[in-house]
């Protein structure tokens, strides 16, 4: 198999991976001791993830800037912006919320 991939111009390499996390909006699947192949194909890379996994909730926290907008419009600090954004839909809601 090797020898008729590399005779079609795929370059195949294994990856020694000990754990991978994959984030899917906000879950995160995490494979443990995953095989992992990349293959290069007409100049592109592709990669393989094969193994069990197990699903976990992200906990997502609000970007940076976002909390920077949220302190320069209202004033508060920095926690007080992450808390507000937190607990808000957007940015102008927490920003809404703080004044």
């Amino acid at each position: 198999m090797q020898q008729m991939m590399k005779q079609m111009g795929i370059d195949v390499e294994e990856i020694d991976a000990d754990t991978v996390e994959v984030h899917v909006g906000d879950r995160t699947l995490v494979f443990d001791s995953p095989e992992i192949s990349k293959m290069k194909v007409q100049g592109n890379e592709v990669f393989q993830l094969q193994g069990d996994y197990t699903e976990e909730e992200s906990e997502s926290s609000p970007d940076e800037e976002d909390i920077e907008l949220v302190v320069q419009k209202t004033g508060c600090t920095e926690q007080e912006a992450e808390e507000a954004l937190e607990e808000s839909e957007d940015v102008a809601s927490a920003v809404m919320e703080l004044q």
